[in-house]
């Protein structure tokens, strides 16, 4: 790498893995090194961020994007996966199905400027790889993540990324969110949810770090803890 993580604004969660909060919802966008190759977990929220992460990934690691796993599909994660030319795009199965429209009406909702929200729309990359199960991704030097279909609980198609190593890092979606509560619109499934947060702690173990769609990296309590709240909140039972 010819620049730090810290020095593009990037928090290194473990070697060749980082995060970078993004400015607007607090989004989190991941990326993990390979050896000629790159994952990087969610696009941004206009295809102006999603330009900028390109770049900051094309500078860290020294080569292009690769791969691209998209976590669920709305807009503030996903709307700017179109400036990842050539990456191969994963997603939870189904996640092809969500009408563009309505995610560009999500998108002004929610405080997207409505040029960007209509050109990202416009734009929208639909996965080429769609996750029903578990998916291996080699990015080669030694360097495996597992994409895993753990779903539906936020929306009906969330994937989570593990990340092997010295530690974990399991990247949520938002499954998990940390600098608030966690958002459960109308394509959420509530009664689900609480299901998708233990197969989330199955997958990476107490001793993992995960990171969330919006916040702060947790621990396995936290996401614990998520976990209790939601299933109270929705009246799912233990």
């Amino acid at each position: 790498m010819t620049v730090t993580w810290e020095e593009l604004g990037w928090e290194r969660v473990a070697a060749g893995v980082g995060r970078r909060r993004l400015p607007g919802w607090d989004c989190t966008a991941g990326l993990v090194v390979g050896a000629g190759a790159a994952l990087m977990i969610d696009a941004g929220s206009s295809l102006a961020e999603g330009v900028r992460l390109r770049a900051q990934a094309e500078e860290l690691t020294g080569g292009r994007v690769t791969h691209l796993a998209l976590t669920h599909p709305h807009f503030d994660h996903a709307f700017g996966a179109a400036a990842f030319a050539g990456a191969e795009v994963f997603g939870a199965v189904g996640v092809d199905t969500v009408p563009g429209e309505e995610l560009r009406a999500d998108a002004v909702r929610n405080g997207l400027d409505e040029s960007a929200a209509a050109e990202a729309a416009d734009a929208l990359v639909r996965p080429r790889h769609l996750v029903s199960g578990e998916w291996t991704l080699d990015l080669g030097g030694g360097r495996q993540v597992l994409l895993a279909n753990v779903g539906p609980g936020h929306t009906a198609h969330d994937l989570a990324v593990l990340v092997p190593g010295e530690p974990e890092v399991v990247f949520c979606g938002d499954l998990v969110e940390e600098s608030g509560e966690p958002q459960a619109g109308p394509d959420a499934v509530p009664s689900r949810w609480p299901d998708a947060l233990d197969r989330l702690l199955r997958l990476g173990g107490e001793d993992a770090l995960y990171v969330p769609g919006h916040g702060a990296v947790v621990d396995a309590a936290y996401v614990r803890a998520q976990r209790d709240v939601l299933a109270a909140r929705f009246g799912v039972s233990p």
